[in-house]
């Protein structure tokens, strides 16, 4: 079995990704990784080049800065070096997601597994969104709480934007791969950057969503979802974390906006009737 792993980067260093802690999270367990770099304003590309592995193998775009449909720009970055995989799985890690080296002996052993049933399309994994601070993260159904994150490479994919991928049965209709759960985790730190760094990344990215910047404040957030994180830090991730200690605390007088106060409603019934709502963009087989 030969594993790929791919992501794609752009300005990660002044945006405040831990890119490179990313990338060093899953080497272990894959054959090659490859790393689209577009054309940055800061050292990105130095810093890839400078992990000492073999296995990364870097390939160098121009982002379409005229494509601002919902972000459809991510989708072709993605697609772009998920394109020049080799292996029998694709791996994609985000720049911002990173893996405990505690569970990447199951993730390895989960691609072994399902690598001859046919019918399954791509592993899940759920997610830990930290939020504000390394020791908080947030458990609400708006906020994705399982993702597919590895596709086979054989299958006929495409990634709409950043986060997911449709597979083709035909050449007119997509549909959600069929999927299986590895039974880890991935370890989302895009939400306790700083704020200067999340709002530079707003002002850097929106556009490509066809949408204006606007000012993100942390304490702006419905503190009933924001939950203590009782576990460990992947290694690799730990000297990147901001030292901060307790939950955070978001503004106590905010009050939750109308598609909050829906999810709060969604919490409820989760709770009343033993169901899991947030959004799937796979189909569990």
């Amino acid at each position: 079995m030969k594993v790929s792993a791919f992501t794609f980067i752009k300005n990660g260093q002044i945006l405040g990704y831990p890119f490179v802690q990313s990338i060093q999270s899953v080497l272990p367990i894959v054959e090659e990784f490859v790393v689209n770099v577009g054309e940055s304003e800061d050292n990105t590309l130095e810093l890839i080049k400078s992990i000492p592995s073999s296995k990364i193998r870097i390939i160098q775009s121009k982002w379409n800065d005229s494509m601002k449909d919902r972000g459809y720009v991510y989708g072709q970055q993605k697609m772009i070096a998920q394109y020049n995989c080799t292996g029998d799985w694709a791996f994609y890690i985000e720049g911002d997601e990173v893996y405990h080296e505690n569970e990447l002996e199951q993730i390895r052993e989960s691609m072994k597994v399902h690598l001859n049933d046919l019918n399954v399309e791509a592993l899940v994994f759920d997610f830990y969104h930290f939020y504000g601070n390394s020791n908080s993260y947030i458990n609400s159904p708006g906020w994705y709480r399982s993702e597919a994150r590895i596709i086979r490479n054989s299958v006929r994919s495409y990634a709409p934007d950043g986060l997911f991928w449709l597979v083709l049965d035909s050449n007119k209709e997509g549909r959600y791969p069929r999927a299986k759960h590895t039974g880890a985790h991935c370890y989302h730190y895009g939400w306790i950057r700083s704020e200067e760094q999340m709002n530079l990344k707003s002002k850097k990215v929106k556009k490509y969503w066809g949408e204006n910047h606007e000012n993100i404040d942390y304490t702006q957030m419905d503190q009933s979802i924001i939950k203590e994180f009782q576990g460990t830090h992947p290694e690799i991730i730990k000297n990147w974390l901001p030292k901060d200690s307790g939950i955070y605390q978001a503004d106590k007088n905010y009050q939750p906006d109308k598609k909050q106060k829906k999810h709060r409603l969604m919490i409820k019934l989760e709770k009343l009737f033993g169901i899991e709502l947030s959004k799937k963009h796979f189909k569990l087989i």
